[in-house]
């Protein structure tokens, strides 16, 4: 099952799949903000760019899936929710790429997991670990399929 990018999110994806770790910033009063929207939360206002923010943040929170809700998961596996150290009320959610599990409020960097030409998907792994800064991969453990991994790309 592929995510389906709607009106505010189709570019996010498209960048994400370019390999660039972004969120939006409001032109009025400069919020950042994740998940993409039409408006500001803040001030309501609609005009906003795309600002590059550092691949990094903290772990918020966790799950252990059970569930193996897709062909070749493999269970169980782990989503963490990330609060991004440059955009502090954005969090956003990935497979964890850890050799052992997450603690709360663990750094961790973005791997971006390559599904195919047109779909790369954001992972964590703990800031720190040998391979995983804010690299690319193919495929991936959990719902986004089985791959090698490459090297980084992202910076």
């Amino acid at each position: 099952m592929r995510p389906v990018a709607d009106r505010d999110s189709a570019e996010w994806w498209a960048r994400t799949a370019a390999g660039e770790f972004s969120v939006q910033r409001c032109d009025s009063c400069g919020t950042l903000r994740f998940p993409a929207r039409a408006y500001c939360h803040r001030c309501r206002t609609r005009g906003w760019r795309w600002q590059p923010v550092a691949p990094a943040g903290r772990v918020e929170s966790w799950i252990v899936s059970h569930q193996p809700f897709l062909p070749g998961a493999t269970e169980p596996y782990v989503v963490v929710m990330v609060r991004l150290a440059d955009a502090p009320e954005c969090v956003m959610y990935g497979n964890w790429r850890g050799a052992r599990p997450p603690a709360a409020g663990e750094p961790v960097r973005a791997h971006f997991t390559v599904v195919d030409d047109g779909l790369s998907l954001i992972d964590w792994a703990p800031a720190g670990e040998e391979g995983n800064g804010a690299g690319r991969g193919r495929g991936g453990e959990g719902p986004a399929g089985r791959g090698r991994d490459t090297e980084d790309r992202a910076g």
